[in-house]
């Protein structure tokens, strides 16, 4: 049995280091007074030693300013970079209290600030009603890590002075003269080499920080100055700039989506104030837009105060945004709008949302997340109204807004199927629908896949393909319409998802092209009013679910024809009227013509249906293409596409109606 002094003697996998002193006893409790558990743990407070956190100085002493003209004392703030790794924030607000503190006799409220953790005037709301700066911590932390630091106070027609270094004040708070016509507070600081090392500032970073401030409170100007030693050789930022814009986030937001195109063609945007009746008080700003290219981001801010990591806020405006379209959806009979969640809003989209709240709670002192409970009703309650009248306001925008969504839910509820799917079969042989008559060759070099309509055509097609290289997939009648199909009719939808099965390369996001089984997929209808329809049917479902099939060259619509004319021991084939006519005057040159009209592929003889349809060496093939965005025309050629299957192939009857009455004038010897 071990000895009672050396029941705790064995840690790890060694023994007490030979004369080394474990104890613990009242004398190693270490006591930090002041700033010294700043300058220990430094992690703690700003989050790191690295750049991101010697950055986050400037802002805390910026923020500081942004509050006094939130609360309305101040309207214009400079910033500075200077040489020597220095930087000065200045505010014409009330300027900081010099008079003796009451707890402290001997120390001005100034000092006590600055050398003081967990001090300072915003745990009063009197004072601030909301600031982006509640621990009481931001400049007694700033100076702590600051080597030099000087605060200039104009107040009361006079200014005062005081320097600092280290937490520690090096001088005395001095009167520097009378001013007349000035207030506010100056603060210049540099970082410590001993915390931060040899990092310098970055001005790209701090123009950026400058500029976001004074969008997000249009009451304020910032004014911006870098020393020219600094600025980067290309230009991108300038000596000096002044930032006030009035548009406030909704500028902000159409400055960084510049020309790129969106879904709608205006941003919802708008600011408003809660005034309790139930909700907390506060006021949010917002601006939300959906670029096309779906390159989109979230950033939220609380009392000026960006918060990197989201929180109530963000979930607020999420939940306002998706119940407000829902709402519009059963307002306008869409009940595909059930289906849709918060991440087929958000995702893709460019959003900004901005909260002022009383006593707002931070995860961490970086406050780089939000978890006041009471922001997420502020901000679902305000948004969620401004958004349903701004739906309403404009149902275009709102009826194209609420199909973009739709078409993403639809989206992620096929790539969740196919994920299932992939799930299901991983393990499996793969499986082929029962009615395709495969190819024998397994390479997909050289093969092709007929989809032609029904089983009459279907079995003429079979006796007349190559087997080799050519597989037949009858379709019953007119596949499903995808353009105004829901993702459940889709997923029901037989035909569809034998002819998926059948190509086995996927849909939508899930589309790869290494996994098509066939180099060719050919369309193969009659040639009649119904086929052509039938084939408008296939192409629309391709360009909705397949479209790289096409983008990459696969897609092609076979020409059956839809006369024979014999003469003697002449045959010819006809792929329409007007070519029977031709045939007639310039071939057979009149006189008696045996002409047979095909009623349809499955009237046809296999022979003849091979010599004419399916013989690469005689057959004649359309190969489908559509316009991508390479360039400006090409990009304005593919949203006209779009409209186009849209308005004829979607779900608005009155749009396909416009078409045909402004293009009726020009049908001629109709098919009926």
């Amino acid at each position: 049995m071990a000895k009672n002094g050396d029941l705790f003697e064995r840690s790890g996998s060694g023994k007490r280091a030979a004369g080394k002193d474990t104890s613990y006893t009242a004398r190693d409790i270490e006591v930090l007074e002041g700033l010294e558990p700043v300058r220990k743990r430094p992690g703690m407070y700003i989050g790191g030693t690295d750049e991101r956190a010697m950055h986050h100085l400037v802002a805390e002493v910026l923020d500081n300013a942004m509050d006094e003209a939130v609360a309305g004392h101040a309207d214009t703030i400079h910033l500075e970079v200077l040489a020597g790794n220095k930087v000065t924030i200045r505010d014409n607000g009330r300027g900081m209290p010099v008079d003796p503190h009451p707890k402290f006799k001997n120390k001005s409220a100034l000092e006590v600030i600055l050398t003081t953790l967990h001090s300072g005037g915003k745990f009063n709301s009197k004072v601030y009603a909301t600031s982006g700066g509640l621990h009481g911590v931001g400049a007694s932390v700033v100076n702590a890590l600051s080597d030099e630091l000087v605060v200039e106070v104009a107040r009361d027609r006079q200014s005062w002075v005081q320097t600092f270094s280290r937490g520690k004040p090096t001088s005395k708070l001095k009167s520097a003269g009378p001013a007349p016509n000035r207030r506010g507070t100056t603060v210049t600081f540099r970082p410590d080499p001993e915390i931060f090392g040899k990092i310098q500032f970055q001005p790209e970073r701090l123009y950026r920080m400058a500029r976001s401030k004074a969008y997000l409170f249009r009451g304020v100007e910032i004014r911006w100055r870098c020393d020219k030693s600094l600025l980067p050789k290309d230009g991108s930022i300038p000596e000096e700039e002044s930032f006030h814009f009035e548009g406030g986030l909704k500028d902000y937001l159409i400055s960084e989506i510049g020309q790129r195109p969106t879904v709608v063609p205006q941003p919802f945007a708008g600011e408003a104030k809660s005034e309790s009746n139930g909700t907390a008080g506060g006021k949010v700003e917002w601006a939300v837009w959906w670029p096309n290219d779906e390159e989109g981001f979230v950033r939220s801010y609380c009392n000026t105060v960006p918060t990197s990591d989201g929180g109530t806020h963000e979930s607020g405006f999420r939940s306002a945004l998706v119940r407000g379209l829902k709402r519009y959806a059963e307002l306008t009979g869409n009940r595909k709008g059930s289906t849709i969640t918060a991440d087929d809003v958000m995702d893709g989209a460019a959003a900004l949302v901005s909260v002022f709240i009383e006593q707002p709670q931070f995860q961490g002192q970086t406050k780089e997340k939000l978890v006041s409970v009471e922001a997420t009703k502020l901000v679902e309650t305000i948004i969620g109204d401004n958004f349903e009248h701004w739906l309403v306001g404009d149902k275009e925008a709102g009826n194209v807004l609420l199909e973009h969504v739709i078409a993403k839910a639809e989206e992620r509820l096929r790539r969740r199927q196919d994920r299932e799917q992939q799930r299901k079969t991983a393990t499996r042989k793969l499986r082929l629908p029962g009615k395709l008559a495969d190819c024998s060759n397994t390479a997909a070099d050289g093969t092709e896949i007929f989809l032609v309509e029904g089983d009459s055509a279907g079995g003429s097609a079979k006796a007349a393909r190559n087997r080799e290289t050519q597989a037949i997939l009858p379709l019953r009648g007119k596949i499903l319409n995808v353009a105004s199909a829901s993702a459940d009719k889709l997923r029901e939808n037989q035909e569809v998802q034998d002819l998926i099965q059948a190509l086995g390369c996927g849909t939508g996001a899930n589309y790869n092209e290494e996994r098509l089984r066939y180099e060719r997929v050919i369309i193969m209808t009659d040639a009649d009013v119904d086929g052509a329809h039938i084939a408008s049917l296939l192409m629309t479902f391709f360009y909705r679910e397949m479209p790289k099939l096409i983008e990459n060259g696969h897609l092609f619509l076979a020409q059956p024809p839809l006369f024979r004319l014999s003469k003697g021991g002449r045959t010819e084939y006809a792929r329409d009227e007007a070519h029977k006519d031709e045939l007639v005057r310039d071939v057979f040159g009149g006189g008696k013509i045996e002409i047979t009209r095909f009623k349809g592929l499955g009237e046809m003889q296999s022979v003849h249906l091979r010599e004419t349809t399916m013989d690469v060496t005689k057959r004649t093939l359309l190969k489908i293409d559509v316009p991508t965005a390479a360039d400006v025309d090409q990009r304005r050629e593919e949203m006209q596409t779009r409209t186009l299957v849209e308005n004829l192939m979607g779900r608005k009857p009155e749009k396909r109606y416009a078409f045909i009455q402004e293009n009726a004038k020009f049908a001629r010897d109709l098919d009926v």
